[in-house]
């Protein structure tokens, strides 16, 4: 179980005073989310995701297994989630069963599965008999707050990024080709979920169901590990490009009202269009420099828009 964090006194007094005035100690605005760096390994897959301090690595991987009786027509899809105590000290050495890793997985695997971003039937070899099962392997590096978007951040990439290899079947013998005889096939993404995480203060301890112009509570977007110390509620929205709200989660905290939840859905959007397009420009870019050829062999066109 991970390690409680204690705060001084005077530093969370410091903290809240802050932003009452409109202040946080990284100088960005309550709307801000951090800045994210893309880095992407040798091996397809393989994704190092930054925002700030917080760091997150994304390994996927492959291998061929039988389906669930009861969904024959389906591939597997797992995520895993590893941390150290090289993330932070409030993490005990290799345990993986804490609260915050078991709530990251299930929003995450809810985002990517259950919302169709993946396409799971296109993972199915022979109904019922083969398909292919993906592994996403989270790995905190360095823990700074946002631990939830970064680590969506870096499966959407991973998943971008990996492609698995190409097979031929031959009755039911499965032929699994290596990268130098075939190219590999790219997985089957319908739609990049992005999770925004909303923290909630209440400097006033006065809780209010129906939220009026008096309302003295503080939100802020991508919360840093202090602020996540500090704060009363927190609300996770995950968003796509195309308006859709794929899940919304809040573990308790403060009372929240709709017109609060639509206000934090339109800043989600946002930022879920900005991080979109970063992402599919870093992939677009790596892409070019594995394939020296692509863009000799493409048949682009070069337009002028207005």
């Amino acid at each position: 179980m991970a390690k409680d964090i204690e705060i001084s006194t005077s530093e969370s007094k410091f903290i809240l005073e802050a932003l009452k005035q409109n202040y946080r100690l990284d100088n960005r605005t309550f709307d801000q989310f951090r800045d994210v760096k893309i880095q992407f390994g040798e091996e397809l897959g393989d994704v190092l995701i930054e925002m700030g301090k917080t760091k997150v690595h994304c390994k996927i991987s492959s291998s061929i297994t039988e389906p669930y009786e009861d969904r024959p027509f389906e591939g597997l899809f797992f995520i895993s989630t590893e941390s150290s105590a090289m993330a932070g000290p409030q993490f005990e050495n290799g345990n993986n069963t804490g609260e915050d890793e078991v709530l990251i997985s299930r929003i995450i695997e809810k985002a990517v599965r259950r919302s169709g971003a993946l396409d799971i039937e296109g993972l199915c070899i022979v109904a019922g008999r083969k398909c292919w099962a993906i592994r996403a392997n989270v790995h905190f590096l360095d823990c700074d707050g946002g631990f939830v978007d970064a680590s969506c951040i870096a499966v959407m990439c991973a998943l971008l990024h990996y492609k698995k290899p190409d097979i031929t079947v031959r009755g039911e013998k499965i032929i699994v080709h290596p990268v130098e005889e075939r190219e590999p096939v790219p997985l089957g993404i319908l739609h990049i979920p992005i999770c925004v995480t909303f923290s909630f203060f209440n400097p006033m301890d006065m809780e209010e169901n129906v939220k009026g112009e008096s309302n003295s509570e503080i939100v802020i977007i991508d919360a840093s590990l202090k602020e996540e110390l500090l704060r009363e509620g927190v609300l996770t929205v995950t968003l796509n490009k195309n308006r859709e709200v794929v899940q919304v989660s809040k573990a308790g905290g403060l009372p929240m009202d709709a017109l609060t939840l639509m206000e934090c859905c339109h800043k989600a959007y946002s930022i879920t269009e900005t991080i979109t397009n970063q992402i599919l420009k870093e992939i677009k870019i790596d892409n070019e420099k594995r394939d020296k050829y692509s863009a000799i062999l493409s048949s682009e066109n070069a337009r002028e828009t207005s």
